[in-house]
């Protein structure tokens, strides 16, 4: 499968200066269409208006967390949204949110602090290299 630069990407986190960081790193890697989220409320509302093709949100959010709104979309009516790859980033290493995040249906997951390298692998590992 080859992955398009230009494919509608969502980056969700409640600090604007994470969405900042996380879509340099994404324009870094060649992505050139980021839109972004402040929180799982917001991001519903712009899955539901715009078919993105992959969703990299922060766990801890308020009031909708990132977990919470894996589980929205993984429990979605809609194949498109239901499917839709999702990378969860969190500065928590804890293994059974690892597992938790993989029960709900979580496509890959990053610890902060992370680098362009590896944002890059986790998508690759997702999305299929290129």
């Amino acid at each position: 499968m080859s992955v398009d630069p230009n494919m509608p990407i969502l980056v969700v986190d409640d600090f604007k200066t994470m969405r900042r960081i996380v879509g340099g790193l994404l324009a870094q890697i060649g992505f050139k269409n980021i839109d972004e989220a402040e929180d799982g409320n917001s991001a519903l509302v712009k899955i539901q208006a715009k078919p993105f093709k992959l969703i990299v949100s922060d766990w801890n959010m308020e009031p909708m967390s990132g977990f919470d709104l894996l589980q929205k979309i993984r429990a979605s009516e809609n194949p498109a949204i239901k499917t839709l790859p999702f990378i969860m980033v969190t500065a928590e290493s804890k293994p059974e949110n690892i597992i938790k995040a993989k029960q709900a249906g979580v496509n890959n997951y990053i610890v902060k602090p992370f680098n362009a390298e590896t944002l890059k692998a986790k998508m690759v590992a997702v999305l299929g290299a290129f």
